[in-house]
């Protein structure tokens, strides 16, 4: 027979059913909760009280499986980088060689073995037009340009980030989808060093 509860079987205050720290089942319920709330009312029009609320938890519970709001839309669409951890490596080699740190981040994340698959599917992802490629769009425009845009005392520095964006998507496509040569087997300092000064006159110039 087994031995009874110590507690008689009542729950804590505070610790409803199917709300449990931990429980896998309220991890998946508020990812599904987030990806019809993110497809419903867009990156920007979709916050963690609003996710909460379709999930039936609290706000705290989505902050203490996911954090903010990027880190919830990365894991609910399986991104692959994390928005703030990309623009501090940016940022870190100063306002001077903004340029060269982006093309080399970025093309860093597609030598990986492990994050190439991935950027390989957001990539196509982007590129269909699709509802998933204009979320996927809103959030990198607001998570990652619009951070870089902040820290650059520039006129038309969206226009520039923007142009930056579309030098390394032309790139990426050519390099990685369509497999064109030579960039095909380009080496990828020979890219960042033809990128990098290219992309910092964008931002800078």
């Amino acid at each position: 027979m087994a031995a009874q509860r110590g507690d008689g079987g009542r729950r804590g205050p505070g610790r409803p059913a199917g709300r449990r720290t931990g429980a896998p089942d309220t991890r998946r319920q508020i990812l599904d909760a987030a990806r019809t709330e993110f497809a419903r009312t867009g990156y920007s029009g979709t916050s963690v009280r609003g996710i909460a609320r379709s999930a039936g938890v609290d706000p705290a519970l989505v902050h203490h499986y996911f954090g903010p709001k990027e880190r919830v839309f990365a894991a609910a669409l399986d991104l692959p980088v994390d928005p703030g951890d990309l623009v501090a490596r940016i940022l870190a080699g100063g306002p001077d060689r903004m340029g060269e740190s982006l093309a080399r981040v970025f093309f860093g994340l597609w030598d990986d073995p492990e994050l190439h698959p991935r950027m390989l599917a957001l990539l196509r992802t982007l590129l269909a037009g699709d509802e998933a490629g204009g979320l996927i769009r809103d959030y990198l425009t607001t998570e990652v340009v619009a951070r870089l845009v902040r820290e650059l005392d520039v006129p038309d520095a969206e226009l520039r980030a923007g142009l930056c964006g579309a030098q390394l998507t032309g790139v990426a496509f050519t390099r990685y989808v369509l497999l064109m040569e030579p960039l095909a087997s380009a080496d990828t300092e020979a890219l960042v060093a033809a990128v990098g000064p290219a992309l910092q006159r964008y931002l800078a110039g």
